[in-house]
């Protein structure tokens, strides 16, 4: 058995990791982050900054003949008022393309968050590691996916056996941004989002700019996603617009068609397919903004509901089917001009169908079963032969 004085050090470096635009370094390490320093600084949103240092899609990305490797982290994990203790994050490794192993990090700081009053209060804690052994033999790509639902500061990698940064592997880069759902919501572990899912399905590389309640139309956002490299690009939006009541109808068409712009400044024909909501019952006529149901929340249990009155939709106040018409008539308007934009509605990837089988536990996210089947629907609707990423991914 190896003991830590045995096993190589190697620094974790930008050149080591896959799907961060930015990295921190830290008195402790580095930070992936998925928002650039000059997104971060125009932004005063604590939870946006709390999303955006959570990392979706990010993976540590080597080549190594290494049997044994250890990550050193401090995570920052989440606890809410009330509720029963969330578990802890995953890390998936996979090698060459096969997840083989998973593990925690069960230390960390902790913020406690108060769902009633909108309070959050950070803990100390202290890093740990998480630990891999008995991988398989020989010189092998391997990723380690890191926990989509915790801050994860970087501290060190030991294996047993040199690594080098993993090859450039020439697949599809496929960038994604939307709300909590493409964040990773209750999905069972990293690779297991949906958008993991789908790239993995469609042998894509993922960037994942899914950020829990934050699909707001941020411009900062929109330059983003035109400053990164990609073959293709969808961006799901409506639900945290509604959810958070965050603009009317006549704010959100010109919103929407200025993202749209920016993107195109940096990717004018680059397959960009809009993503209208999944359904969302509590949201379909009612707008938001949505909240905690205290009854649930006295019981122990999270669910949410909608605050707001259908009669509103006559002053412009945003329901998930008001948003589905808007964007199908700027995407039509747009698409004359652009023939590389497209639009799927949400609802092809879960619908009623879906949830009379799956209902979303919480009334706003799906669950991990419901994860895996919007993952391989959207690689069937997106990546194949008939569908608006079919050129990007290298198919005629």
């Amino acid at each position: 058995m190896h003991t830590e004085h045995d096993l190589i050090t190697t620094p974790v470096t930008a050149a080591l990791l896959r799907g961060a635009l930015d990295v921190e370094r830290t008195g402790q390490g580095v930070l992936p982050h998925r928002l650039p320093a000059r997104a971060r600084a125009q932004n005063t949103d604590g939870q946006l900054a709390m999303a955006e240092a959570q990392p979706s899609g990010v993976r540590l990305a080597f080549r190594t003949r290494a049997r044994t490797v250890e990550l050193d982290t401090l995570p920052t994990k989440r606890a809410y008022v009330g509720l029963p203790p969330r578990p802890d994050g995953v890390y998936d490794l996979v090698a060459d393309g096969a997840l083989v192993a998973q593990g925690s990090v069960t230390e960390g700081r902790v913020i406690v968050i108060d769902m009633t009053t909108g309070s959050a209060e950070q803990r100390p804690g202290r890093p740990g590691t998480v630990r891999f052994t008995d991988l398989p033999e020989g010189d092998k790509d391997v990723e380690i996916w890191l926990p989509h639902n915790e801050t994860t500061e970087l501290i060190a990698l030991r294996t047993d056996a040199p690594v080098e940064p993993a090859r450039e592997t020439g697949r599809t880069v496929w960038l994604h941004h939307g709300s909590s759902i493409s964040h990773g919501s209750d999905a069972a572990s990293p690779t297991a989002i949906w958008p993991a899912r789908a790239a993995a399905l469609a042998g894509a590389e993922l960037i994942n700019l899914g950020l829990a309640g934050s699909a707001l139309l941020d411009p900062f956002t929109a330059r983003a996603l035109r400053d990164t490299p990609a073959d293709c690009i969808s961006v799901k939006i409506g639900i945290n617009v509604v959810n958070a009541d965050l603009m009317r109808l006549r704010a959100f068409g010109p919103a929407v068609h200025g993202f749209l712009d920016t993107v195109r400044e940096g990717h004018p024909t680059t397959p960009l397919l809009v993503v209208s909501p999944i359904l969302c019952p509590i949201h379909e006529d009612t707008p938001g903004p949505s909240a905690p149901d205290l009854d649930s929340l006295s019981e122990g249990r999270l669910r949410f509901v909608a605050m707001g009155d259908p009669a509103e939709r006559a002053a412009g106040k945003l329901t998930l089917g008001v948003v589905r018409e808007e964007l199908a008539r700027i995407v039509e308007q747009r698409a004359a001009e652009d023939p590389n934009l497209h639009l799927l509605d949400g609802r092809e990837l879960y619908g009623e169908d879906d949830h009379a089988e799956l209902p979303l536990p919480d009334g706003l996210h799906p669950d991990a079963a419901t994860h895996r089947r919007i993952g391989a629907r959207f690689a069937r609707l997106a990546f194949t032969a008939t569908g608006p990423f079919r050129t990007a991914s290298g198919r005629p």
